[in-house]
């Protein structure tokens, strides 16, 4: 959600939005290939519940595929389209899920990778922003 990192991962874009995946839930359960014990983003079905996140209406649809190499699509993390909520609209847009072999439960982000999520906080609710920022986070070593 860090504007600053998409820049610097050279995704070109024309307008940055808060948007609501509603009916799922943040979780950091993808598994770290670096560091044991270390959790990276993902989002999971949760019914009643709600992500809030950062929507980047990209120049055009081939950007996508700049961000798959820092998410290691198709193996760690899967592409799908999925509707969000920005404003009173429904946007179909990208998002990367974990794929099942890299999940684990009990993992933790580092606190520098959660600073990535709060970098987005003008576009997050105060209350989500809030929640977000209480997460446990893991001390690298």
């Amino acid at each position: 959600m860090n504007p600053a990192r998409v820049v610097d991962r050279g995704l070109r874009f024309h307008a940055v939005s808060g948007a609501i995946l509603e009916g799922f839930r943040l979780v950091f359960n993808k598994a770290s290939s670096a560091h044991a014990g270390v959790g990276h983003a993902n989002v999971e079905p949760a019914s009643g519940e709600c992500v809030e996140g950062v929507l980047y209406t990209l120049v055009d649809a081939a950007e996508i595929s700049k961000m798959d190499r820092f998410e290691s699509t198709p193996v760690n993390y899967s592409r799908d389209l999925i509707e969000v909520s920005v404003a009173d609209q429904q946007i179909v847009t990208w998002t990367y899920f974990a794929n099942p072999a890299v999940r684990q439960p009990g993992l933790r982000p580092p606190r520098s990778y959660l600073e990535h999520l709060l970098a987005g906080r003008s576009y997050l609710s105060e209350a989500y922003f809030q929640t977000l920022s209480q997460v446990e986070c893991d001390e690298l070593r």
